[in-house]
């Protein structure tokens, strides 16, 4: 029949490769940066209201992707790279819990995908506007982003397939200790903004550096689950087109 459809797949890729993608171009936004920014500035980024070196020897999170160039650019240039797979993770999530292992409602995938993004969005507030240029907003971003991580961490726990033990043993293992880390590491930030402790704030480093290998590892465990999936690029053609 003339103006039928008939599809033919162009591309196919695993689906587990966003969540590589997503591990790798995180994962090297942050050490990257850490990386260049101790050998370019490295006395500059220990450097805090109260000390330096040699007291204080771990640069922030902050102080690192946040405050000198060139680390600041390829810093942001890297998550950037890494927004296009996030979204797509958080996309493929809801499809797959909703649609695919149907372990989610409808109304819970559409807030837990909500949460997902909003998450990302506040990842970009706190990554593109650095502590220097407005801490509040700065602050505020980074507020928004872990509150967010709780619900995220909780719901994709609720909505992980039950099968998959290896994966359940991970993600729960990585939301303790992503929140585990919390008290101690807001202990030592008060220990060096409100008692001025020597070295404390290298400390509250260690904990906040913990932090971003957690979370990005929880993310990462998404592979496990979407090794089931698969995206394809389709090319839509009439039969017409075809028989010429």
């Amino acid at each position: 029949m003339k103006g039928s459809i008939e599809k033919g797949t162009v591309v196919r890729v695993p689906a587990q490769y966003v969540s590589y993608s997503h591990t790798v171009f995180a994962y090297s936004a942050f050490f990257i940066a850490l990386i260049i920014g101790c050998y370019t500035h490295y006395y500059k980024i220990v450097q805090n209201e109260y000390f330096g070196f040699p007291q204080e020897w771990l640069p922030s999170v902050s102080a690192t992707t946040g405050d000198r160039y060139p680390a600041r650019a390829l810093f942001q240039i890297l998550i950037a790279l890494t927004s296009g797979p996030r979204f797509v993770l958080v996309g493929l999530w809801y499809l797959y819990t909703t649609v695919s292992i149907r372990t989610s409602t409808l109304f819970f995938g559409k807030f837990l995908f909500l949460v997902g993004m909003v998450r990302t969005v506040a990842c970009g507030g706190w990554v593109y506007i650095t502590s220097t240029d407005d801490h509040q907003t700065h602050d505020v971003a980074m507020t928004i982003y872990l509150l967010c991580t709780l619900p995220w961490q909780l719901g994709v726990l609720y909505t992980c397939s039950n099968t998959d033990t290896v994966a359940i043993k991970r993600r729960r293992m990585l939301t303790m200790t992503f929140f585990g880390t919390l008290p101690p590491m807001i202990y030592f930030f008060l220990q060096h903004k409100v008692y001025r402790v020597p070295g404390a704030y290298t400390i509250y480093a260690f904990f906040e550096w913990s932090l971003i290998i957690y979370d990005v590892a929880f993310d990462a465990v998404t592979a496990f689950d979407f090794k089931r999936l698969e995206l394809q690029i389709i090319q839509r053609k009439s039969k017409h087109e075809m028989t010429v």
